[in-house]
C-alpha cells in the first residue's frame, strides 16, 4: 500500500508549480491544491485584481490567511510565488510536508512568463523580473527540502526527478512501502 505524503511546490511564477502538481499528484494518488486558485475562488477575483484593490501589503496578509488555511491532507500543494514571504506560512506549509523548490533559470523564465501585470505577480512597482529574481531565489533555497530544476526538462522528467528525490531523502524503513 502507498503512504500518502503531502508535498509543497515554491517557486517563481511559471516555474511549473501548477503543472508539475496536477502530474505528481497523479503519480503519487494524493489530492492537489493551487493557492492561488484557492485565493482566487476565495476573493471572488483575479489575483491581479486583489494586488490592485488591496495593495501589496494586503495582498500578503490575504494571501497568508489563505496559506494558513492549508489542511493537514491538503496532498500536493502548488504555492503562489510571493508564498515565501511569510515565515509565519512557510512554517506552516513545511509542517505539513517537505518543500520543493522548482527552480527555473532566468532565460526559461523569461520565455515563459509574459505580461507580468496580467499574471498577477506580486512585486514592488518598477522592479523588474530580474530584480525580483534575485530577492526570491534565497527565499525559496532557505524553505526548499529539495531543489529540481525546471530548465529544459519535461514536466515528466521533472515529476520523476521529485519522487526520486524524495524517496531519496526518506528513512529505509519508509522506502519500501511507497512509490
Amino acid at each position: 500500500m502507498m503512504r500518502k505524503q503531502n508535498l509543497i511546490l515554491i517557486g517563481m511564477p511559471g516555474a511549473g508549480k501548477s503543472t508539475i502538481g496536477v502530474l505528481l499528484a497523479k503519480r503519487m494518488g494524493v489530492s492537489f491544491l493551487d493557492t492561488d486558485i484557492l485565493m482566487q475562488t476565495g476573493e471572488g477575483c483575479y489575483l491581479q485584481e486583489t494586488i490592485a484593490d488591496h495593495g501589496l501589503d494586503g495582498f500578503r496578509r490575504l494571501e497568508e490567511r489563505y496559506l494558513l488555511s492549508v489542511p493537514p491532507d491538503c496532498g500536493v500543494v502548488a504555492t503562489g510565488g510571493s508564498a515565501v514571504y511569510s515565515q509565519q506560512a512557510m512554517a506552516h506549509l513545511k509542517s505539513l510536508g517537505p518543500a520543493v523548490y522548482l527552480q527555473i533559470d532566468m532565460v526559461c523564465l523569461k520565455d515563459r512568463l509574459g505580461n507580468l501585470d496580467e499574471r498577477g505577480v506580486l512585486r514592488m512597482p518598477g522592479q523588474s523580473i530580474d530584480m525580483l529574481y534575485d530577492e526570491r531565489c534565497p527565499l525559496y533555497e532557505r524553505f526548499a527540502d529539495i531543489t529540481v530544476s525546471t530548465a529544459g526538462v519535461t514536466p515528466d522528467q521533472v515529476v520523476t526527478q521529485v519522487l526520486r528525490r524524495l524517496k531519496s531523502s526518506r528513512p529505509a524503513q519508509d522506502k519500501a512501502a511507497d512509490w
